[in-house]
């Protein structure tokens, strides 16, 4: 890529044609006779056309047994000798037919890490201790539970033979074997990255198949919690010999006033014994499925065993632009076609924006200025650690966005393929950041993985090729080195996508090592040295790609060592205003990604033992907000907001001063205790106002007003004990697709109804109807209670479940009950419908044989 102006880094559109990577491969564009941007109203292709390829999904009726890393007569034999792999077709386990009858029957997604015990071991040093990775045992020293098999039985109709048929894993953590009939298909030997295998050859065609994963999480990619097993989507596709090649289709746009210009790029394999002669159309969808353009490609001939690429172009008149406010989508139908006989589709979604670094004037959207009010985040959640649902994606995105939360960081690696679609439908911008930072083979495959599989996604405005890699950056020992292998890494990024910008996560100056050959300059924390590099650097735009680090505990108002809680009213490492203050009021500065916005598993700080969680985060691990969250949601939201806080519930402490805060965005605040003013504030930009209160039982309240009018009002009650509960699901049905999720929150009130903000009873859960219980949780970094059984104690006056529908239709009743005050039993009950959907197509579940 020619190098260009560092001072305004200008990408149109998001996608990249694959002809630099073909090198003599031949493309055929487009036919001179057609005309873009008049839809073809008689063309077959619409906006549900059939695809001759399947999708289908394999999650579903898995069964799952724990092997073992040492001991081979633990591990069904396998590696007793040295002579397993010695002849194809031996491989018991994976032909049908095995026993596993006493294996354990589950659905995917599946991290088995998250149901195991927490262990204390603090062994070792740094990242290598069990604390890092959330206390579970995973490891060389826990053999008995770091290896797990899964094993699937399937059955392939003879009317498939002819078809080219593939297994595709969008994330398994970590070290996969794959195993079909008996026969040894490949391995995988990274947690993020999906990976597939071509089964045509050894399946059996017109009768049972079984394909059988060794999954070791005895090797970790990261320093934080990631999982253990299949804890992503398994795919079964099957396509036409002659066949659009995996992530090759590619949509590329130029904006002309509100016209639209389409760069569209393929490439067909041709997997037969034939040459073939084919061409390829294109019929691209608004968001309400109407056709507004069509393109087609010249024929050519692809020789056996061989692939062509094929290129064409369209225009869109009145275009609908991605934005944070509008993320509106596009979609475009390819059909590849021999003698008019349609023998491959595919869709791709794609979005029209331009993104514009400008190293004086900041980030722009659409040439719109625009703050990236932004949040790095680990993939766990409460409950279900790494295997996430995709209804819990969509649930962790709206949290961020109800703070104002504009931007995520993928930290610190390639997200799954839900999350990138949910961040698209949004609104909600992405740095996308591979994991390996390296130019070796497996560190630029990786890297190539993730731009091709997501540079048609408009939410992702920027590429990030490491985090932290002290070894390669400043004046360390290795900075030469970290300079050429960022240098090859930010050359494959523009190779393969020229209209994205590259960064990186550095926690240096970055003045030398990897940071040379970075469009982009990120800054992690080191507020001053952001400064020094604007100073001597003008013309390179500068943002913060991790900053913040404001440690708290939700619910939590005084600082205890012993019980690992942190306050927070002054918050630990800083307060969320240290940086947006730095990085809001600069205008040169692009903005930033507050580090963090969900608590995680692993890495707990800033305390060790007993915490199995970080603190960093804005919200906890369950999404609760902390009142952190109500700080940004005051400087990165434009409605009116306010927030009182801490609770008024301090018994033994009357006559102590009590720190109180607020966090609004409005002029001015006036505190009343128990019905005394103790005067207003003016409220500085980016900032809060706050009081030093003796405590007497009864209630504060803070008035916020602008313009001198009151505005809003908030108070903070001391509550009775706990009498009742409350039950609310943040949705009222879910699809009977045995997939669908519903979050529900427990709260504990006391007799008028007020929330009780330092319970901690024990609640159980009962569900009937057709749903199961897959997680439970309470945002407590220090509990240690089984994330699985259906019972959860509250923390500071909240829990959460989460339950998963079943195939079946009909009402789901979900109880939550525990101890009340004097031991009186209390619950609350809420009825979820569970309604009948149009299932994804998924490979059936053969009878037990």
């Amino acid at each position: 890529m020619p190098r260009i102006s560092r001072r305004k880094l200008l990408v149109s559109g998001f996608a990249v044609s694959t002809a630099s990577l073909l090198g003599n491969t031949v493309w055929a564009e487009s036919d001179p006779r057609e005309q873009p941007g008049k839809a073809d109203v008689g063309s077959p292709l619409n906006a549900s056309t059939p695809e001759p390829r399947e999708q289908l999904l394999f999650d579903f009726g898995w069964r799952f047994t724990f092997g073992h890393g040492a001991d081979p007569t633990k591990d069904l034999g396998f590696g007793f000798g040295q002579s397993d792999f010695s002849k194809t077709g031996e491989f018991k386990f994976s032909k049908a037919g095995f026993d596993d009858s006493a294996w354990r029957t589950l659905d995917l997604p599946h991290d088995w890490a998250v149901e195991l015990p927490f262990v204390h071991d603090d062994a070792g040093t740094g990242d290598s201790q069990l604390r890092s990775h959330g206390y579970k045992p995973l490891g060389r020293r826990y053999p008995e539970t770091s290896v797990g098999w899964y094993r699937r039985e399937f059955e392939i109709p003879s009317t498939d033979n002819g078809r080219r048929i593939w297994v595709e894993f969008d994330g398994v953590f970590r070290d996969a074997l794959v195993f079909v009939n008996g026969c040894f298909i490949g391995r995988n030997n990274n947690g993020y990255v999906p990976f597939r295998f071509d089964l045509t050859d050894v399946l059996n065609y017109g009768g049972r198949n079984c394909l059988a994963l060794r999954v070791d999480a005895s090797f970790g990619d990261g320093w934080f919690y990631e999982g253990a097993g299949i804890y992503r989507d398994v795919w079964l596709s099957k396509t036409d010999p002659v066949h659009f090649e995996k992530w090759e289709s590619v949509v590329r746009s130029a904006t002309d006033g509100n016209a639209a210009r389409l760069s569209l790029s393929t490439l067909v394999r041709n997997e037969s014994a034939e040459a073939v002669n084919c061409s390829v159309r294109w019929k691209i969808f608004d968001a309400r499925g109407a056709a507004v353009a069509v393109a087609e490609s010249r024929t050519q001939s692809i020789a056996a065993y061989e692939s062509a690429g094929f290129r064409a172009t369209a225009g869109l008149a009145n275009t609908a632009l991605w934005s944070i406010e509008e993320p509106n989508l596009y979609s475009a139908v390819l059909a590849v076609e021999i003698d008019n006989q349609l023998r491959d589709t595919e869709r791709v979604t794609f979005g029209v924006r331009t993104v514009v670094f400008d190293a004086a004037k900041g980030f722009f959207l659409n040439g719109k200025p625009l703050k990236i009010q932004g949040t790095c985040n680990h993939q766990d959640h409460a409950g279900v650690g790494a295997a996430l649902p995709d209804g819990v994606q969509q649930f962790r995105l709206s949290v961020l966005r109800q703070m104002g939360c504009n931007a995520v960081r993928t930290s610190h690696n390639m997200p799954t393929p839900e999350l990138v679609d949910a961040c698209d439908r949004n609104g909600m911008m992405m740095m996308c950041e591979t994991r390996q930072m390296s130019s070796n083979p497996e560190g630029m495959q990786q890297l190539a993985t993730m731009i091709k599989r997501y540079r048609n996604s408009p939410s992702i405005i920027l590429w990030s090729i490491e985090n932290e890699e002290r070894h390669l950056q400043n004046k360390n020992e290795m900075a030469e080195q970290g300079a050429r292998m960022g240098a090859s890494m930010v050359r494959l990024c523009h190779r393969l996508d020229p209209t994205r910008l590259v960064s990186a996560a550095v926690d240096g100056d970055n003045e030398q090592g990897v940071s040379v050959a970075l469009d982009v300059i990120g800054f992690n924390y080191n507020l001053n040295l952001a400064d020094e590099f604007h100073t001597k650097h003008p013309n390179r735009p500068v943002f913060g790609s991790e900053t913040s680090s404001a440690v708290s505990t939700r619910g939590v108002y005084t600082t205890d060592k012993l019980r690992n809680q942190v306050s927070s009213v002054e918050g630990y490492w800083g307060t969320p205003e240290d940086w947006w203050s730095f990085y809001g009021e600069r205008e040169w500065a692009a903005g930033g990604f507050a580090w963090t916005g969900f608590d995680y598993r692993g890495e707990p700080s800033p305390y060790g033992w007993p915490s199995i969680s970080s603190q960093f985060g804005i919200v906890d691990t369950c999404g609760f907000p902390k009142d952190f969250f109500y700080y940004y949601k005051a400087w990165w939201r434009s409605e009116p907001s306010l927030h009182l806080f801490p609770h008024w519930n301090w018994s033994g402490r009357e006559g102590d001063e009590i720190p109180v805060w607020v966090y609004t965005n409005l002029d001015e605040v006036e505190l009343i205790v128990n019905g005394k003013s103790l005067g207003s504030k003016k409220v500085p930009r980016l900032g809060h106002v706050d009081w030093k209160v003796r405590f007497e039982p009864g209630a504060i309240e803070a008035r916020g007003s602008r313009d001198g009018k009151m505005v809003l009002s908030e108070i903070r009650d001391t509550t009775g004990p706990v009498a009742a509960l409350r039950l609310t699901s943040e949705r009222n049905e879910v699809n009977a697709d045995s997939e669908d999720v519903a979050i529900l929150t427990v709260e504990a009130l006391d007799s008028q109804g007020k929330l009780v903000p330092v319970a901690d009873n024990q609640v159980s859960f009962e569900i009937s109807g057709p749903a199961k219980l897959i997680g439970v949780g309470n945002g407590d970094p220090n509990c240690q209670e089984s994330d699985k059984e259906p019972k959860r104690s509250l923390f500071n006056g909240l829990a959460q479940a989460i339950i998963q529908s079943t195939f079946e239709t009909g009402q789901i009743q979900i109880e939550a009950s525990c101890l009340g005050h004097a031991g009186a039993r209390l619950s609350a009950k809420v009825i979820i419908n569970s309604k009948m959907t149009k299932l994804r197509p998924a490979v059936p579940i053969p009878p037990r044989s």
